[in-house]
């Protein structure tokens, strides 16, 4: 049997960066993933966007973690040279109507720690963005994007730099709590960490369950992309997006320029049963025309292809609109932490996560 300070199930950006930063603090750390690799899931099937925080209940998890998050993560990439700008973002107001609604917008995101918001006009918007069409937008300046790829590769190693152990493709199948001690299983050994990170994503209910702790529910909501034709990636500079969707379950179809030059549009939000199900029933092209052309009218069906997709952890059902994130101890067993449900803005929050997550251990311990 193998002992050790700190077990964390899952290597997505979430649990990566709490495993670094107790590596980093002297805990002998282990670090389980059923996938092959790290990263494999909604850590990298995403839209790759920094997000500054202007979305998110004041007060909330979400809200703290996101923009505290998005400090740490530009100066995170800057020292491990992950590729990233912070290029702005503009979310647009089509009409004269929506323009209360991006005063709102720029409102919550001041009271939650987002600088420089601004509300523009045509002119500035078209000297950013020449081919988008809007009669006003809130300008983010702080927002940026991110290669989610190279994220989780610097995680991995600084992880590891600090004698985290990764064991890909080994995934939970059992455990044993007595005596104020857990013995956790897998395939191949059993390990007996003092305590234990539930960060698994969308499986972050079944673990645990598996570990004997609190039940909740994770919805699998997956969003497909399109994208724009090689050829027509000059259309778009940064980052556009429309209002948040009024069902609270995405933030509409987006235009997203990544770090790698390409242009997405989406992804949409569609509650499904399975957790592993990426391309049954996808969306006809024809789907993601109509919303991208509110904002960039010149958009024609030629211009688009298919995109990938990814699956966010949901907290909340689809007749909900809003669940925090979950970082806290379990109600059952205080060794047990969870850093569960992180959907948007996951991916921007990793780092504050990870220092809250490492701050509970510690606690424990």
């Amino acid at each position: 049997m193998t002992e050790v300070d700190v077990l964390v199930i899952g290597a997505g950006v979430t649990g990566l960066s709490a495993a670094a930063q107790l590596a980093a603090s002297g805990r002998s750390v282990c670090v389980l993933e059923r996938r092959p690799s790290a990263g494999m899931e909604t850590s990298t099937h995403n839209s790759g966007v920094v997000h500054a925080g202007l979305y998110y209940p004041p007060g909330t998890l979400k809200a703290q973690m996101c923009v505290e998050g998005s400090a740490r993560l530009y100066s995170f990439c800057a020292k491990h040279r992950v590729p990233h700008q912070r290029c702005g973002k503009l979310v647009v107001a089509t009409n004269e109507d929506e323009v209360p609604l991006i005063e709102a917008l720029a409102k919550r995101g001041t009271e939650n720690g987002a600088e420089g918001l601004e509300i523009v006009g045509p002119q500035f918007i078209r000297a950013r963005e020449p081919h988008v069409s809007a009669c006003a937008a809130l300008w983010s300046p702080g927002t940026g994007r991110v290669e989610p790829e190279g994220l989780v590769k610097a995680l991995l190693r600084e992880a590891e730099a600090n004698d985290a152990v990764f064991l890909r493709g080994t995934a939970l199948v059992g455990s044993d709590w007595s005596n104020g001690s857990f013995v956790v299983k897998t395939e191949h050994e059993a390990i007996a960490p003092r305590a234990v990170v539930n960060a698994a994503g969308l499986y972050a209910d079944a673990v645990s369950a598996m570990l004997g702790g609190e039940s909740f529910t994770i919805y699998p909501c997956r969003g497909e992309y399109a994208e724009l034709r090689k050829s027509k990636t000059y259309m778009l500079n940064g980052l556009v997006y429309p209002l948040p969707l009024a069902s609270g379950h995405g933030l509409g179809v987006h235009l997203t320029k990544t770090t790698g030059g390409s242009v997405l549009l989406g992804p949409t939000a569609i509650f499904q049963d399975d957790k592993d199900d990426y391309e049954s029933n996808r969306l006809a092209i024809e789907e993601f025309l109509e919303p991208a052309r509110l904002m960039m009218p010149d958009l024609t069906l030629d211009d688009l292809t298919y995109g990938g997709t990814g699956i966010r952890p949901k907290l909340h059902p689809p007749s909900e609109h809003f669940a925090d994130f979950m970082v806290r101890p379990d109600a059952n067993n205080p060794a047990l932490v969870h850093a569960a449900g992180i959907d948007s803005p996951g991916l921007t929050s990793c780092l504050s996560i990870g220092a809250r997550v490492s701050a509970l251990v510690n606690e424990v311990l």
